[in-house]
């Protein structure tokens, strides 16, 4: 199984812009071959030392049957199609690939 953790910084003041056009899209990725969980997340104040807070930051958290889910989930049409919705409300992305040992 392959987990993926996508952190995707947005313009201020556009993150709930942000999150109706990701919630749009998530029943097109829950119906891609291999896709177990695809949700948005966002911090949450725990007062916790170590956690680094960000109001302008959404974690999707994924996880995929396999690496090749994984890829071609990547170029699937509604996956452009929202890239292209979203591009104006992104400033920064990264994401974090990962299996489980």
């Amino acid at each position: 199984m392959i987990h993926v953790l996508a952190s995707i910084q947005i313009k201020e003041g556009y993150i709930s812009e942000f999150i109706e056009i990701f919630k749009a899209n998530i029943p097109n990725v829950l119906e891609e071959k291999g896709c177990i969980e695809y949700a948005p997340t966002i911090d949450v104040p725990t007062g916790f030392a170590p956690q680094e807070l960000n109001a302008n930051r959404v974690t999707i958290i994924e996880k995929w049957a396999s690496l090749e889910d994984l890829k071609a989930h990547l170029s699937a049409p509604h996956m452009l199609s929202y890239r292209e919705a979203t591009k104006h409300l992104v400033t920064d992305l990264s994401i974090r690939v990962l299996k489980q040992v």
